[in-house]
């Protein structure tokens, strides 16, 4: 048991804190944002949080097991993993559609997004497959197309769901590693192109991606339809001004600002803690992730170097998306804000991706 699980561990004491912050700042506005819709729809105002709560907890316990569980261990899962992980977003394009979209696996009681794992396979799955090449040339059938091949099977599956959003974050975290990996810059440009020729194909065929580009565009054009989300989501903000309205003060998250409580979660943020409470989220963030890239710049091989920007990259991109899309200077886009919104899987998945980092972090300066 040696082997797998490992004792007195010193791990990044710095990151540790900013995760559990996010956490437990993320339950007192699960239950702020989401009280008068879980009564109405529920007549339970805890219906919500009790829901979070669960998968939290859950969530630190597999994160306190993983961050013990040996990180080189997990090489030896990365190829079954991203079957399985494949294998689920296969599998949910055979269920009955929830939501009029093929994003989850109905769990009774829960809703499991299998894009979430997912991205976790992948990251695993490269970290592993790139640290194998070790000091030897990079070629591109042998390392570089493989590689591609696997983002690509990947990111169109959850492209197919549809679910635009989740497939550029899942695409843009494999270049990170790629590019760490080595891949030559000509070769990244040239997905990247192709990405986004794929990108604007979806967007002008879809018409529900082409109506939020018009409303990113001129949210207040739009504003009683189209850049409504969007207009309310200012109206939140500037209400909160400085200091902010008080917690639970929000007007906003009576019905005017749809998804409240998951993936506009920062509105109400700024709308009751105003300047200084999103402030101090996008500050937290920024330890998370300058820490995240510190235990990745001082890991003792490629593989753990991998690993640890690859995790990093996972939560992070999401999270500067979503701050991004709230404030209006990234279209809208169904991505929830890590640590804070309302959700299972992403929520379940992310601890998981930090009990790893954590390891990582333990072996930082062994050499």
């Amino acid at each position: 048991m040696s082997k797998w699980f490992e004792k007195g561990l010193n791990f990044d004491r710095w990151l540790l804190a900013a995760v559990l912050v996010l956490c437990f700042f993320g339950l007192v506005m699960v239950y702020s944002t989401s009280t008068i819709l879980a009564m109405d729809k529920y007549n339970d105002p805890y219906f919500f949080l009790r829901r979070h709560i669960i998968w939290l907890f859950l969530g630190m316990g597999l994160m306190f097991i993983t961050m013990r569980f040996n990180a080189e261990r997990i090489r030896a899962f990365s190829g079954v993993g991203l079957i399985l992980a494949v294998g689920l977003l296969i599998l949910v394009f055979y269920l009955p559609p929830i939501k009029k979209v093929h994003r989850w696996i109905d769990l009774g009681p829960f809703l499991f997004q299998p894009s979430e794992f997912a991205r976790l396979a992948l990251v695993i799955y490269l970290s592993h497959s790139l640290a194998k090449r070790k000091d030897r040339p990079i070629e591109f059938f042998r390392h570089t197309l493989p590689n591609f091949l696997v983002i690509g099977i990947v990111a169109g599956l959850v492209f197919l769901e549809p679910d635009l959003g989740g497939a550029i974050t899942i695409g843009l975290v494999g270049m990170v590693l790629l590019y760490v990996g080595g891949v030559r810059k000509t070769h990244l440009g040239l997905a990247g192109v192709l990405g986004l020729v794929g990108a604007v194909y979806s967007v002008l065929k879809e018409d529900y991606q082409w109506e939020r580009i018009k409303a990113f565009i001129d949210p207040w054009q739009f504003a009683d339809n189209l850049g409504y989300q969007l207009a309310q989501s200012f109206l939140a903000f500037g209400s909160g001004g400085l200091f902010g309205v008080g917690l639970g003060m929000s007007h906003q998250k009576l019905y005017f600002l749809p998804d409240a409580h998951t993936d506009f979660i920062l509105s109400v943020i700024g709308e009751e803690w105003g300047f200084i409470g999103v402030m101090g989220v996008i500050i937290v963030f920024g330890i998370f992730i300058t820490r995240g890239m510190i235990i990745a710049f001082l890991s003792p091989d490629q593989y753990r170097c991998n690993l640890a920007l690859g995790l990093t990259a996972m939560i992070g991109l999401p999270a500067l998306v979503n701050m991004a899309v709230v404030t209006g200077l990234a279209p809208t886009k169904g991505l929830v804000l890590p640590f804070l919104s309302y959700g299972g899987s992403a929520l379940l998945i992310n601890m998981v991706a930090v009990g790893i980092l954590l390891n990582v972090s333990a072996k930082r300066f062994q050499r």
